[in-house]
């Protein structure tokens, strides 16, 4: 089978059964165990002088060891590619997870706020109903892009190896790819590389939202929000889904107490979204999943 062939059963498998509880309850997801390396790093080498250099010898580990396994792994044949391949694309969980957050909203503002602070690293507490929708909304948007379209056009570009980097390099940037006291050195290789290694995939994520949202004509528009992101590749889903929810996204928000002035994205937008706001981003989201589907489709018969 091909790789493209291959990544076609990996996108159905993982958007039929998500992340199965019963199984990731008895077995460590391959997720945490990447996590889990990340820490072993971080906390042997980010001490002492020296730690941008050692942050280079980390994420360097950590691709070394994406590559090393996704080639041994690669040798037990299609069938196993499939299965790694689908249990780190993560359409369905994205999707059930904003769910969760429109549902809790439904119920009460308090509950809204617990789902969302499940997917955002933001201050959760003090969220109105309107801010919580916008987080869940920005998330999904910028994980439709790391989680799904990324890891899949890594895998077509270099099979498993290639997508295991790519996720040992995400994962890494979400620990420790940080400008804080803690990580603005150490962190600054991991997070550099992940943005070099999203450059291709977040602009192709949002030029696929414009399409199935059906706001390619507001394309201009749509760069211009993307370079006002502090984020050289978020800013590319979230200004797509923007406009094709025609609300506004990002804004002021709170870290750690502190509240930091965003700019917004398609600022003259709606802001008030709901938990019906969010159902209509996940129907976004699996309309640029099925895009992306049937390109790969396409890519299988072609090449």
């Amino acid at each position: 089978m091909s790789t493209a062939e291959i990544l076609v059963l990996a996108l159905l498998l993982d958007a039929v059964l998500g992340e199965p509880a019963w199984l990731w309850s008895r077995l460590p997801h391959p997720a945490v165990l990447m996590g889990k390396c990340v820490s072993w790093l971080e906390t042997r080498l980010n001490i002492g002088d020296g730690r941008r250099a050692k942050g280079v010898l980390a994420v360097a580990l950590l691709v070394g060891t994406g590559v090393g396994l996704g080639w041994l792994l690669s040798f037990f044949g299609p069938v196993v590619e499939c299965l790694v391949a689908a249990i780190l694309l993560a359409q369905r969980s994205l999707v059930e997870h904003l769910h969760a957050v429109a549902t809790g909203l439904g119920q009460s503002l308090a509950a809204g706020q617990q789902a969302v602070s499940m997917i955002v690293s933001r201050d959760t507490d003090s969220m109105t109903g309107p801010q919580v929708a916008r987080s869940a909304i920005e998330s999904g948007s910028e994980n439709m892009s790391d989680g799904v379209i990324a890891p899949a056009f890594w895998f077509l570009v270099a099979g498993l190896p290639g997508l295991l980097a790519y996720k040992m390099i995400n994962t890494g940037d979400s620990m420790i790819g940080y400008r804080n006291p803690r990580f603005e050195d150490f962190g600054w290789a991991t997070a550099r590389l992940d943005d070099l290694v999203n450059l291709i995939p977040a602009r192709l994520t949002g030029l696929m939202m414009a399409l199935v949202g059906g706001c390619l004509r507001d394309w201009p528009a749509l760069v211009r929000d993307a370079g006002k992101h502090r984020s050289p590749n978020a800013g590319w889903p979230e200004a797509a889904m923007a406009r094709a929810l025609q609300v506004s996204l990002a804004g002021p928000r709170s870290y750690d107490g502190e509240m930091r002035d965003f700019p917004w994205v398609n600022e003259t937008g709606a802001k008030g979204p709901t938990g019906a706001t969010i159902l209509r981003s996940c129907e976004i989201l699996w309309k640029t999943w099925g895009l992306a589907l049937a390109l790969t489709v396409a890519f299988a018969l072609i090449f």
